[in-house]
């Protein structure tokens, strides 16, 4: 991957910019903007608040920059799972949510050696079970979700951490076999080829020896978003995961997703994640439960995506990108 290029854009030059709601942007921006370490960007968010004219505010204060590394534009889709769980297991839910060990150990043990020597088994780090192993795969990948008990309580689980071995796409695994296309692959088609598979569906799984480990999120409430990485709720449809050693966490990004659902968008940069990499890749939040995830599962689409950033920042940012 090449060292990242920095272009100067016009607004001129972002694909139906003058047809989106900024205000609901500016909503979400405003949402993180404070959290942001730097001086520059808290003066713009002191600002904001005050109930600027959304659009005026981008226009004036943000310069659009193209940022490029060599790779072609990828946007792909997550969301939130909903999904049926026990806080105590039996046959119907014998599959364990842990919660991050305490002790270090999470380092030692790759995907298969954890599920299938259970070194963390009675040491009390379960948070709930679960009754499909493909469901626990896909809650890890998405890195949160809800979990309906039997009694109807919902609980909610999010990223604590994870066993620092390296993700392998599965979907790439099973392109390259040749089992489908690109174009084909997608999350119910994998979660098909599993059940499909019953031999072969865990080997296929344990080739991503990434292990996300889990916490209980009581702090939000219900009808709010999961965190992000800015521990903050994120939006469904203006909120994305970008590669944050490129990309400033809360920063405003004008995505111009193509495909079959073409998008054209200002959305905010509110998260990342294990397979987000490069300047030109972007994983757009859909909101949580199956309808959402149907939408995510579907996105695997070209384009472009160019950051905002204040004019000081961005002069500063491309005269010397390591000084930021």
């Amino acid at each position: 991957m090449a060292e990242p290029t920095y272009t100067f854009l016009t607004y001129e030059d972002l694909d139906g910019w003058a047809a989106d709601d900024h205000a609901a942007a500016l909503n979400v921006f405003i949402q993180t903007c404070g959290d942001i370490p730097r001086p520059d960007w808290a003066r713009l968010c002191a600002f904001a608040k005050d109930g600027p004219a959304a659009r005026d505010f981008f226009e004036t204060f943000f310069q659009p920059v193209l940022i490029e590394d060599g790779q072609p534009m990828l946007f792909t889709g997550y969301y939130e799972p909903e999904l049926r769980g026990s806080l105590t297991p039996d046959e119907v839910y014998p599959y364990p949510i842990y919660r991050l060990p305490d002790d270090g150990t999470e380092g030692v043990y790759s995907r298969r050696e954890i599920e299938e020597n259970q070194p963390f088994a009675d040491r009390g780090m379960e948070i709930a079970w679960l009754s499909d192993p493909v469901d626990l795969f896909f809650l890890q990948v998405q890195g949160s979700g809800r979990i309906r008990l039997p009694n109807g309580r919902v609980i909610r689980v999010g990223y604590a951490g994870k066993n620092g071995r390296d993700y392998t796409s599965i979907g790439r695994a099973l392109v390259d076999r040749g089992e489908f296309t690109l174009d084909e692959v997608s999350s119910p088609v994998i979660r098909q080829w599993v059940l499909d598979h019953p031999e072969e569906g865990p080997g296929l799984l344990w080739l991503n020896e990434s292990y996300v480990f889990f916490r209980t999120i009581d702090e939000v409430p219900a009808e709010r978003g999961p965190l992000g990485a800015m521990n903050r709720s994120i939006t469904p449809g203006r909120s994305i995961a970008v590669d944050p050693a490129i990309t400033l966490l809360g920063a405003p990004v004008w995505i111009e997703k193509d495909g079959t659902d073409p998008m054209r968008r200002l959305m905010v940069a509110q998260d990342t994640g294990s397979a987000i990499k490069g300047a030109q890749r972007a994983d757009i939040y859909f909101g949580t439960g199956d309808a959402a995830g149907a939408a995510a599962g579907a996105v695997k689409d070209g384009g472009r995506m160019v950051v905002l950033m204040p004019v000081e920042y961005a002069l500063a940012k491309v005269s010397d990108p390591l000084d930021y």
